[in-house]
């Protein structure tokens, strides 16, 4: 009877335990299932050359630090649209970036103009009447692809390149993201231009603050850029319109030989001043009146027009864009780059 007993315990007990050794078995078969799956299903990706490979992790040049969050944003004056643009930090800095390099250059040109275009972004805050710019730190024109794109001009401009060349620029500026140029450690005026007349310009020739930082540094690579000298032709019919609406300049009793004369240059070779029929201009004056490329130019009359050439493109102060790609190319970081152009700044975690 006592076996009869025992045996009957042992078969309820084993009928108690068995759904749940079932269960755990079938779970275990079931998650050894689904990580065999998982690891089929990147494999498979992987192995599939329609889509692009993974990128690979490449190390900091810059000081380590999580991007700022989306929610960080930023004022921007859109001269199209008449109106403020809250726009986030990141966002900012990538149609920065994007708005004022070619998107094939390299990275190191790439990452020196974004921390340029952030520090000058943070200077423009603390230096520019933001209440003109209706609270805005700085202004741009996304719209004309000016000084910022938006996403939604960067998706029209780039078309079918757009993932890739956004991949590729976000991931550049994530490294530098958090990295600034500072004077006294403050952000620098960290401005930028096109091309050089093969040196940059001091800041007091342009503006009116003479800044150590913004001296004049060489860039001899620029005169063997594309769009380095460009030569222009105007009738005396446009000149004498040019001088009148730009500079409220008559021309009437000069002849058109006499119009310009005693140029007067900076150490840097651009036009600091010259006479324009008897009276003194400033170089810069003269550019914008004329809507030239550079203040580095000469004026000829050759009987019949004027023969305008100039030398370089932009106003010459800061980050040679040009020349930080040349220098990437020879191998220079974007630390050298900016080491470079700004002499004596230093770089520092924003």
């Amino acid at each position: 009877m006592k076996k009869i007993v025992t045996s009957l315990l042992a078969i309820l007990l084993a009928g108690c335990f068995l759904p749940v050794l079932f269960y755990y078995g079938v779970s275990a078969f079931q998650q050894k299932d689904i990580r065999a799956t998982t690891k089929q299903i990147v494999t498979d990706i992987q192995q599939n050359t329609s889509l692009p490979p993974m990128a690979k992790p490449q190390a900091p040049q810059s000081i380590p630090s999580a991007p700022p969050q989306p929610s960080e944003t930023v004022p921007i004056w859109d001269v199209s649209s008449q109106r403020v643009l809250q726009v986030p930090l990141r966002e900012y800095v990538i149609g920065a970036v994007a708005s004022e390099m070619p998107i094939t250059w390299e990275d190191a040109a790439l990452q020196a103009q974004a921390v340029a275009a952030h520090t000058y972004l943070l200077y423009s805050r603390d230096h520019n009447d933001t209440n003109a710019l209706g609270g805005a730190w700085l202004s741009a024109d996304p719209t004309r692809r000016q000084g910022f794109m938006t996403d939604d001009v960067l998706r029209s401009y780039w078309g079918t390149d757009y993932a890739a060349n956004y991949a590729r620029l976000s991931a550049l500026v994530d490294e530098v993201l958090n990295t600034l140029i500072t004077y006294d450690n403050q952000p620098a005026a960290a401005s930028y231009f096109a091309i050089s007349n093969g040196r940059t310009e001091a800041s007091q020739n342009v503006w009116t603050e003479a800044l150590p930082y913004l001296q004049g540094v060489d860039s001899s690579w620029d005169k063997t850029a594309a769009g380095y000298a460009r030569t222009a032709t105007l009738s005396s019919t446009q000149m004498h319109s040019a001088l009148v609406t730009g500079l409220s300049i008559h021309t009437d009793g000069f002849r058109p030989e006499q119009y310009f004369s005693d140029y007067v240059y900076t150490d840097s070779g651009y036009v600091y001043m010259l006479h324009v029929c008897g009276q003194e201009v400033l170089g810069t004056a003269l550019r914008s009146a004329l809507q030239l490329r550079s203040s580095c130019f000469s004026i000829d009359w050759d009987g019949s027009n004027f023969i305008i050439t100039t030398y370089g493109y932009g106003h010459g102060v800061g980050l040679s864009q040009t020349g930080a790609q040349a220098m990437a190319q020879n191998g220079s970081t974007w630390q050298e780059i900016l080491q470079h152009y700004f002499p004596g700044t230093s770089l520092n975690a924003a």
